[in-house]
C-alpha cells in the first residue's frame, strides 16, 4: 500500500473495454429520461379524461332516451310523497323557498306558499304546476275563486 491518496475498487465496467462504442449506439439503446418522465405524468391524465368522457356520454345517452308515462303505482307513490301531511311544519320554509325560487314575485309567493304549507303540510314538486299531487294545496281558493296557493 504505497499509494494512499487513491483508493481503488474493482467494479465491473458497464461498457466493454475491448471495443469502442459510438455515441449513436448509446443514444438508441438507452431511453430518454425526460420523455419517460413526461409519459408518466401524462398517463394518469389520459385515464382520468377517458373515465370522465365515458361518464358524460352515459349521462347524455340517458337524457336522449324517451321517457315513459308514469304508471298509476308511480303516481300513487309520488302523491304520497308530496300529498297532504307529507311534510312537517318546520320543512315549509325550505320547500317554499324551492318552489318560489324562480318567480319574480318572491315575497308574495313565499307568504302564500307558507300559509298553504302550514295548513296542508305539503308543497307540490317543481317551480309551478303539479298541484294535483297535493289536493289541499290545489283546492284552497281565494274569495274570487282563484288559486290561493302558488
Amino acid at each position: 500500500m504505497s499509494d494512499t491518496s487513491h483508493a481503488s475498487f474493482d467494479f465491473p465496467s458497464p461498457l466493454p473495454t475491448h471495443s469502442i462504442t459510438s455515441s449513436a449506439h448509446l443514444a438508441s439503446s438507452t431511453p430518454n429520461p425526460p420523455l419517460l418522465f413526461s409519459m408518466a405524468k401524462l398517463l394518469p391524465f389520459l385515464l382520468l379524461s377517458l373515465i370522465l368522457s365515458s361518464a358524460l356520454l352515459l349521462l347524455r345517452a340517458e337524457d336522449n332516451m324517451p321517457h315513459e308515462k308514469p304508471t298509476e303505482k308511480q303516481l300513487l307513490i309520488r302523491r304520497n310523497r308530496y300529498g297532504p301531511g307529507s311534510l312537517r311544519s318546520y320543512q315549509c320554509s325550505g320547500e317554499c323557498g324551492r318552489r318560489c325560487s324562480r318567480t319574480q314575485y318572491r315575497k308574495a309567493c313565499m307568504l302564500f306558499c307558507g300559509k298553504c304549507c302550514r295548513k296542508c303540510l305539503c308543497v307540490p314538486p317543481g317551480f309551478y304546476g303539479n298541484k294535483q299531487l297535493c289536493s289541499c294545496y290545489n283546492n284552497w281558493k281565494t274569495k274570487r275563486g282563484g288559486p290561493k296557493c302558488p
